[in-house]
């Protein structure tokens, strides 16, 4: 062993004891990394600063912008809203759902693309299922290295191999040969992952530090007006149907405040704004709030020939996502003070109706709109989410206390999802395909979805997670510093030397396993290129089939479990999910050693040496 590579080594075994430390930060890691490793004589400062502009750093840097757009757009709320739906809101068919999904999208797409792309999905589930993210984000990453065990351009780790076996004058793998391994073990993962899901979760992660924030439904049971909700369905049998907001004159005549008007689209159910000239349709619904309990809610309904919900799904279907609520205090000196919301003239100067006041804590049960308002008083106002946004800031005439946790759910550009939904659809067949390279395809999908207006650029930049970025780019000057010292072929001999002579399955096992160790120090690309021709090497020693032994290395490079710096994938789940080193470390190495059995005993059998 040379002294260069003993210093790659004693700097690898630092970091990651640091990591196993949390201290100092992963990024921070890595920056002394950067700036350590030209000491060592191995690499140079230009080739330690290479990583920053790896295709893999930029491909995920252009993915978090893409997922951002979906968020913004609300298509990655109709994909939680459906994983959601059809899980029953229950932690285990979620998990199920998601971990097939994922898979199932990796398996044809960079599988660190399609995290990306998830990892805004998967928080909002977390957030509207109560759960933490922490029993969603890993079993999300395990089901993506998976997919690298499905087909054959999942992960090109199997293309590289599968060149190299036609290189040396064999037939290549089919592009489902994968399949047969890859769909037990994605099987074996989701009942691993439910079995350990109650493991997962760190001590205190995203979703319980937002737990004090309040909901919609608490705001309207502090200010009484829980009984007061209603919701009116209008038949095409209803004299609503084609009237306006203005001419009807709800509020005005009967003291009712209307909050928003259901009506289908393409994406699903949309929430319209109450505005005057807006014209009801045959298939409405009416979120409203009736002036008081005793209001005869069912003589009104009978006489507009309106249909009634239940309180059940009224409660259920609150409109959160383009309109919201929010609590604002009259300070001392307000301009307000000593005026009704009526005189203040709340709908036509700030954008927002008052539902409700609080004075010492007690809600007020008579008529809010001729209330006069004094200092400490506290309003409970109704409006479109942008405007609430924009209103956050205001401190002189009013207050605006905290929003509710609703207001995570709005959606500013909800009209452009066909457009997104059509870029995400080009930018996965463009990958499929292999059209362009995967960095200049997520970028170009990124200019798209900013020139259709998608994403803005302050959104674009704010939603990439730099910290993340610095860490890979920090790791993978590793693999070429062990590379040109020797460690890797190192590595690569004595699996030869040890097990050339040994059974034919303990030679994969032994295969396997030096394969999964070398991928959580290199990339597993680079793994598939050094391991190959060794497999193929024992392969031709022992006069067997080159299939079960290339096929064993493409298997290995996908079980990166271990360790979040052994993939990117793991990496991009480590801050969200909230774990620490120590958590992959404990739920992959278990599942990597199911892994290694259960391939090493299939691998003969589909395969025949």
């Amino acid at each position: 062993m040379t002294s260069e590579l003993a210093s790659v080594l004693g700097l690898l075994l630092v970091a990651l004891l640091l990591f196993a430390w949390g201290r100092p930060r992963m990024d921070v890691v890595a920056l002394l990394l950067i700036v350590t490793l030209p000491f060592t004589g191995a690499i140079s400062v230009s080739e330690t600063l290479q990583g920053f502009a790896d295709p893999s750093v930029v491909l995920i840097a252009a993915l978090f912008v893409v997922g951002e757009a979906l968020v913004r757009t609300g298509v990655a709320q109709w994909i939680g809203d459906q994983l959601s739906r059809r899980s029953g809101g229950r932690e285990g068919p979620l998990i199920v759902m998601l971990m097939l999904s994922a898979a199932g999208l990796s398996a044809f797409m960079s599988s660190t693309g399609v995290v990306a792309i998830f990892v805004p999905i998967v928080l909002r589930i977390a957030r509207t299922a109560h759960l933490s993210p922490g029993r969603l984000m890993m079993p999300l990453s395990m089901a993506a290295l998976i997919s690298g065990m499905l087909t054959l351009v999942a992960t090109p780790p199997n293309m590289v191999l599968n060149a190299e076996l036609i290189r040396q004058g064999h037939d290549g793998f089919g592009f489902f040969a994968f399949s047969v391994f890859g769909l037990p073990v994605l099987a074996l993962a989701i009942l691993y992952m439910l079995a350990m899901r109650r493991r997962l979760a760190p001590a205190a992660g995203p979703a319980e530090a937002r737990a004090h924030r309040p909901h919609i439904a608490d705001l309207l049971e502090t200010y009484a007006l829980t009984e007061r909700v209603a919701r009116l369905a209008i038949p095409a049998a209803s004299d609503f149907v084609g009237q306006r907001l203005d001419t009807l004159g709800l509020h005005a005549r009967l003291g009712i405040t209307l909050f928003a008007i259901e009506r289908r689209g393409r994406l699903g159910t949309e929430l319209l704004l109450p505005e005057g000239d807006r014209e009801f349709a045959a298939g409405d619904c009416l979120i409203l709030l009736v002036p008081e309990e005793d209001f005869d809610l069912d003589a009104f309904a009978t006489r507009h020939r309106l249909i009634r919900r239940s309180a059940a799904e009224v409660a259920a279907r609150m409109p959160s996502r383009e309109i919201g609520l929010v609590e604002a205090m009259v300070p001392p000196g307000s301009a307000h003070a000593d005026l009704s919301p009526v005189e203040a003239q709340f709908r036509s100067t700030i954008g927002l109706s008052v539902l409700g006041l609080r004075r010492a804590q007690n809600a007020a049960t008579s008529s809010v709109a001729e209330t006069r308002l004094k200092p400490g008083d506290t309003l409970l106002l109704s409006g479109p989410w942008r405007t609430i946004r924009r209103l956050q800031g205001q401190r002189r005439d009013l207050v605006f206390l905290d929003l509710p946790e609703e207001a995570e759910d709005f959606v500013p550009e909800r009209r452009r999802a066909p457009v997104a939904i059509a870029v995400l659809g080009a930018i996965v067949l463009a990958m499929t395909f292999g059209l362009l390279p995967n960095a200049q395809i997520a970028l170009i999908g990124c200019l798209a979805l900013g020139a259709f207006g998608c994403i803005d650029l302050r959104s674009a930049y704010r939603a990439v997670n730099w910290q993340m970025l610095v860490l890979i780019a920090g790791m993978i000057p590793f693999a070429l510093a062990l590379e040109r010292t020797g460690g890797v072929d190192l590595a690569a001999q004595a699996v030869v030397s040890l097990f050339g002579d040994g059974p034919p399955r303990l030679l994969l096992a032994a295969l396997f396993a030096a394969t999964t160790l070398l991928s959580l120090f290199i990339s597993n690309t680079a793994t598939a290129v050094l391991m190959g021709p060794v497999a193929l090497a024992i392969a031709d020693s022992l006069g067997a089939s080159p299939y079960p032994f290339v096929m064993c290395v493409a298997l290995a490079a996908s079980t990166a479990f271990m360790t979040p710096v052994s993939s990117p994938v793991n990496l991009l789940v480590l801050t969200p999910g909230g774990y620490r080193f120590g958590d992959f470390v404990r739920i992959g190495t278990p599942f990597t050693l199911v892994t290694l059995a259960f391939c090493v005993t299939l691998l003969p059998v589909v395969l025949p040496l």
